[in-house]
């Protein structure tokens, strides 16, 4: 390979490796029948004027498996709090008792799981949609790399190999979205 496409190579792998990184994260955020701390992680809190991440004014913990219970830091922002939890529009509903705000998870109904899925199922294609813009980023440089003096056949090899990744990256995706479904699915 010309020394001129290793940085190209470089950029899919990183970016295609963040994109299944980012995938996992908003995977973790869709719930599969228990509370776990991660499902408030993107609520953003009005703290001293600026939106401030929840676990960043807060302790969030599990005692079981249907209840997540927030600890503030300081007992003045607790219902700035719980109007952070009610806005987000996680259709969680907290109680507040002044010191923690407890939250109630119900358990998944048969739609809830399907319209789950769903959402995962969007996650993934966005997920699909970052590759194939790396992809395309990665071509057009290869393009002006062989405008600039680049074989052809080198030109097409690389792009066979920015395929190549495109491609195990996509299988990765989808291997995720189908363990991320069992769970989901599994009552």
């Amino acid at each position: 390979m010309d020394e001129s496409l290793k940085p190209v190579f470089d950029s899919v792998e990183e970016g295609m490796s963040k994109a299944i990184d980012h995938l996992n994260k908003e995977l973790l955020k869709l719930r599969a029948g228990k509370a776990s701390p991660s499902m408030l992680s993107g609520v953003m809190v009005e703290y001293y004027g600026s939106p401030t991440p929840l676990n960043q004014v807060a302790n969030v913990n599990t005692p079981d498996a249907r209840t997540l219970v927030v600890q503030a830091w300081e007992k003045s922002i607790v219902p700035d709090i719980e109007r952070a939890i009610i806005n987000s529009n996680l259709g969680y509903n907290p109680q507040n008792d002044g010191e923690v705000i407890i939250i109630n998870i119900p358990p998944l109904t048969e739609e809830r799981r399907i319209e789950l899925v769903k959402s995962a199922k969007k996650e993934v294609e966005n997920g699909k949609v970052s590759l194939r813009n790396i992809r395309r980023d990665a071509n057009e440089v290869i393009k002006k790399l062989q405008k600039d003096g680049l074989s052809e056949d080198m030109a097409k090899d690389a792009e066979a190999e920015v395929q190549k990744s495109t491609d195990g990256y996509s299988d990765k995706m989808d291997a995720i979205f189908t363990d991320k479904e069992k769970e989901i699915m599994t009552v």
